[in-house]
């Protein structure tokens, strides 16, 4: 089964603390940790955002994009319910990344696995 790579996984890839080449070859990213990691770089001044802008063209070279779609949106809302009854939240990215994965029968693979793992049945590894 494949996993989708949240952010900080490849924001500790892009400061050397982590390898991409650990995760398994069946992942991709979701548009959300695109616009996260563009994000990042539109904030970066100089050569910083100069290699932030080229680290986030790597990682859309090397993976394939998740869109959001309506059947993410679908089981973002059952997840978002969920919680909600539960009286805990998620953060917004997390929720939607979450979703995704759900939603394309995928794990997530992350460096932070608490707000991840209050998805139900999302399985999360953490590197």
């Amino acid at each position: 089964m494949g996993l989708l790579i949240d952010t900080s996984v490849l924001i500790a890839w892009e400061r050397g603390h982590a390898r991409v080449e650990d995760v398994t070859e069946d992942a991709a990213i979701s548009v959300i940790t695109v616009t996260e990691l563009l994000q990042g770089a539109h904030r970066a001044r100089g050569a910083h955002r100069v290699r932030r802008t080229a680290a986030v063209n790597e990682v859309l070279a090397e993976f394939d994009v998740v869109d959001i779609t309506v059947r993410v949106a679908r089981v973002h809302s059952e997840i978002w319910a969920e919680l909600v009854r539960a009286g805990t939240t998620v953060g917004d990215h997390d929720m939607w990344i979450g979703a995704t994965a759900l939603a394309h029968g995928l794990g997530v693979i992350t460096r932070d696995g608490r707000d991840f793992a209050r998805i139900p049945g999302l399985r999360v590894e953490t590197v």
